[in-house]
């Protein structure tokens, strides 16, 4: 198994040089933005976008707010789960970094010396975007563009062939695809009893949509009290 790229010929391996080779030509400052961002920067925003999609959900209110807010729970559950399923993977492939076997590559990342197939970072990102996909289409596109971004970089940085991202985004789509409905099934009882806790509902639902609620209520008991005064 470790010999999937040890052929120059190999078209994974043309790619990776192609990819690689704009390293090469960027300035020092630029690859190590793109260092940054390959490591750290493209996973936190993905987070971030978590985070911003459950503020959004629970100051909307919305009477599906709790089905929501359990995928937004499962994405990165999904990532975690991801991982785990990888683990045995690269133990079986034991695909060595491409900077082991090839000559020539601009490495932007140091010390790198677990197996290359397949990439955690790429799974991570791609379980975490498909999750949020699940629980809200226009964040999870932008999650998605991003990880996609990410897997390129991942190639730039010299440390994964391309077939190592792509390896690692079928695998995250898969776990948080197939796993989806079992995982929803689970949590959103969860989130539901959550949400009609007096202490901690508003992790659900937020304080406008009670306040909304409340007003609707004195308004429809006064419109009944005017109807009887009316009737009599």
């Amino acid at each position: 198994m470790a010999g999937l790229a040890d052929s120059g010929s190999n078209p994974d391996v043309d790619l990776l040089y192609d990819i690689n080779g704009l390293a090469k030509d960027a300035p020092g400052w630029f690859d190590r933005v793109m260092e940054y961002v390959g490591e750290y920067g493209l996973l936190l925003a993905i987070v971030l976008l978590v985070v911003w999609c459950w503020w959004s959900v629970r100051r909307r209110g919305d009477e599906d707010a709790a089905s929501t807010v359990a995928a937004l729970v499962w994405a990165p559950l999904a990532a975690g789960i991801a991982v785990l399923v990888n683990v045995p993977i690269r133990g079986f492939v034991e695909r060595p970094r491409p900077f082991l076997d090839h000559q020539g590559l601009e490495v932007l990342v140091q010390g790198k010396t677990d197996y290359s197939f397949v990439s955690d970072h790429a799974t991570i990102v791609m379980a975490m975007a498909v999750g949020l996909f699940v629980a809200h289409r226009k964040f999870g596109l932008v999650a998605l563009v991003l990880a996609l971004f990410g897997g390129f970089i991942r190639v730039y940085m010299g440390v994964h062939y391309p077939t190592d991202v792509v390896g690692g985004f079928a695998l995250g789509t898969a776990v948080a695809l197939l796993l989806s409905p079992l995982a929803m099934a689970l949590l959103t009882p969860v989130v539901k009893a959550v949400e009609r806790s007096p202490r901690v509902g508003w992790l659900v639902r937020g304080r406008g949509r009670a306040e909304r609620d409340d007003a609707v209520i004195p308004e429809t008991r006064s419109e009944r009290t005017s109807e009887r005064d009316l009737a009599a």
